[in-house]
């Protein structure tokens, strides 16, 4: 996966996972790949609870109540995974930089690119760029990826039923 200047698809991947939590090993490397990200070693267990503990940290910053505390958390997750950058080619993916050492398993390789990808959306488009969904009774998180920077609703889905509903509420008062 190519983390592009603003860390979208290492955000988005991560609001993916967290939404719908793999289950074992063999889901988290299919959904990975789906999303372009391509295990250099067979996952594992470990893989997989790494991985799970990589997305309970980046809920927190998700659900973090300020800049502060947002940027504080994610400091903390970055402290983590430091590595140096480095330039590679793989794959005819052409030369890019990964955020971690070589031959990292799985789980290591996501809690990097999350910590990485979320650093680089929020300086890059803002630290609000994170949330969940305002319609009551949905919880999901994301990645404000859109134009503007006002995204409120995981979905369209979810847009339209809070329309719906604030609409109906408006003519019952009328």
């Amino acid at each position: 996966m190519h983390l592009n200047p603003y860390g979208e698809d290492a955000v988005n991947l991560a609001a993916d996972l967290a939404n719908r939590r793999p289950t074992s090993a063999d889901e988290l490397a299919d959904r990975c790949r789906a999303a372009g990200l391509t295990p250099e070693r067979p996952v594992t267990a470990d893989d997989l609870d790494r991985a799970l503990a990589a997305l309970n940290a980046w809920e927190e910053i998700v659900d973090a109540a300020g800049e502060q505390e947002r940027a504080d958390l994610l400091n903390r997750m970055l402290a983590e995974t430091a590595a140096f950058p480095r330039l590679t080619s793989h794959a005819g993916t052409g030369w890019h930089l990964h955020y971690r050492d070589a031959q990292q398993p799985l789980g290591s390789v996501l809690f990097t690119l999350f910590a990485v990808g979320t650093a680089l959306h929020l300086a890059g488009r803002g630290m609000h760029r994170l949330g969940r969904c305002e319609v009551i009774e949905c919880d999901t998180a994301f990645a404000d990826t859109s134009r503007t920077g006002r995204q409120r609703y995981c979905s369209q889905r979810c847009a339209n039923r809070d329309a719906v509903r604030r609409h109906r509420a408006q003519a019952a008062v009328t």
